[in-house]
Order: structure tokens, then sequence, then C-alpha cells
């Protein structure tokens, strides 16, 4: 079956980097877009950054351009999400997600995405 494995979350100063790995089994890779999500505390999960399966077009939430870049390693199977100079507001449970055909919804949609990892904590401190 489809399995998604995020890694790479903890604890961070303000200012600090982090950089998560989603690795993925399971299904064909490249013929995935990938996007990553985060979830705060009460919050409604949203948007952070998407990598279409071929070409190089992404997409980023406004909050984290700039900040965050998403790459993927089609031979690896694997996106990454790497976070600079982050601050305590991006403090959440991100989750990678994957989709063969977006259809008619958004790359920032979270109902475009068939297949979810279980997440990983991501904590900012100031």
């Amino acid at each position: 079956q489809v399995q998604l494995v995020e890694s790479g979350g903890g604890l961070v100063q303000a200012g600090g980097s982090l950089r998560l790995s989603c690795a993925a089994s399971g299904l064909t890779f490249r013929h995935n877009h990938m996007g990553w999500f985060r979830q705060a505390p009460g919050k409604e999960r949203e948007f952070v950054a998407a990598r279409v399966r071929s070409g190089s077009n992404t997409y980023y939430a406004d909050s984290v351009k700039g900040r965050f870049t998403i790459s993927r390693d089609n031979t690896e199977n694997t996106v990454y999400l790497q976070m600079n100079s982050l601050k305590p507001e991006d403090t959440a449970v991100y989750y990678c997600a994957a989709v063969p055909i977006y259809g008619g919804t958004s790359y920032s949609d979270p109902r475009s995405y068939n297949y979810w990892g279980q997440g990983t904590q991501v904590t900012v401190s100031s």
C-alpha cells in the first residue's frame, strides 16, 4: 500500500532552519504531484508548498515564500522541505501529501490529495 513517511521535524529557535523529508513507497513517485501542508493546534490544515510531478513548477503559500523551498528527488522517491528563517508561527505538524492528478481542484486544497503521511512536529521557540 501507499506509504508517505515524514522525518526531520524537531525543536528549533526562531531564525533557525530545518529540513523535512518525506519518503514515498507503494506508488510511482514520479507520476505524483507532491505537497506539504501543516496544521497548528486548533487550526485547519493549511497549504505550505507543492511541487508538480514533471517539470520544475513549484508553489508556495505567501507566509513561507522566500523562506521555504520544496524539492523532490525522483530517484530516491523523496520530497523535501527546506525551512529557513523559521518563526514561532511556523510551529505545527507538517504533513506531506501525494496525488497523481489534481483534477478540477487546486494544488493548495488538501482535498486534492489522495495520500497523506502521519506528520512530523515542528516547534519554533521565540
